[in-house]
């Protein structure tokens, strides 16, 4: 089938003329003389090789031509007119597919308002959310396969193909099953912990953080007895409620409001972990773009920011 060439002005000024039947009124809407209007006309008439009016004294018709071919060009340029609408939203960030990687825990902290912050500012944007650790969402960003991440204890970023962002800090706190006896205690020194054995997230998930929390033991003069690992927060707290062990976790598990533990700050209180948004260095996408100003808009903007103890 050959591909029809019929310039855009003359199919709008055919479509124009249609609803109004009247060369003056439709060039009026047109914003041009009656003169180039009739020219478009014609020249559109000699591509088709039929006339698509008749024009008698005092009024404007089509013919049969012309009432065959109008439902197509109505057709052509709507499509058009909303093809131009879609890639104007899609170029300026407000539609398009967002691709968020985030750890369970922050469904807990900043996921919520960040993603409602957005979704208020960009509600035909399709948010493709998936819960994934840290290293999972390193990787899938180097890969492409997610545009944003939201995870704890970033790596160094110089040189390398991501950037970070802090969102906030937060401190560490003990968890302990309920009745342990350091529950009677208010705040604890890591050392306390030295005799207990830990459950702890697998370091091959969160590499950065897992080191973190052991600096914190080795700083306190004993490498951690790790008897248990389980891959998300949630149930590291429910295994340590079941009597396998203590663990050291972001002062934000406390909000998971189990019965079967007890947290309590620990010293130092200088010692915290980061949340921070990740996203590919050379990524120029306006989602991503409008991402980070919905993080910076909720409070995400840097080290400063931080977790109430």
């Amino acid at each position: 089938m050959d591909r029809p060439e019929l310039p855009l002005p003359q199919l709008h000024a055919f479509a124009v003329l249609a609803e109004e039947l009247h060369f003056g009124h439709a060039a009026a809407r047109l914003g041009i003389a009656q003169p180039p209007l009739s020219q478009q006309i014609a020249r559109l008439e000699a591509r088709v090789g039929h006339r698509l009016f008749v024009r008698p004294p005092g009024q404007v018709a089509l013919t049969p031509a012309g009432r065959e071919l109008l439902p197509a060009a109505r057709r052509a340029l709507a499509d058009l007119a909303d093809g131009l609408a879609a890639a104007r939203a899609v170029g300026s960030g407000r539609a398009g597919r967002l691709r968020i990687g985030f750890s369970a825990s922050l469904a807990l902290t900043v996921l919520p308002g960040l993603l409602g912050t957005f979704r208020a500012r960009y509600p035909d944007v399709d948010l493709d959310i998936r819960e994934m650790t840290s290293a999972p969402q390193l990787a899938a960003l180097r890969e492409g396969t997610i545009d944003i991440g939201l995870l704890r204890e970033p790596p160094d970023a110089a040189g390398g193909p991501l950037d970070f962002r802090t969102v906030l800090t937060e401190p560490f706190v003990a968890v302990l099953p309920a009745g342990h006896p350091l529950t009677t205690q208010r705040a604890l020194d890591v050392a306390q912990l030295a005799d207990s054995p830990f459950v702890l997230l697998p370091r091959p998930v969160g590499p950065e953080l897992y080191d973190r929390i052991a600096g914190l033991c080795a700083a306190a003069g004993f490498a951690p007895r790790i008897v248990q690992h389980a891959v998300e927060w949630q149930t590291v707290c429910a295994l340590v409620g079941a009597g396998l062990g203590v663990s050291l976790a972001p002062a934000s598990i406390r909000r998971l409001g189990l019965r079967e533990v007890a947290f309590r700050p620990v010293e130092p209180r200088t010692a915290r972990t980061r949340v921070a948004v990740a996203w590919r260095r050379e990524d120029r996408s306006p989602l991503v773009a409008n991402l980070l100003a919905a993080v910076d808009d909720t409070g995400g903007t840097g080290p400063g920011r931080a977790e109430a103890q």
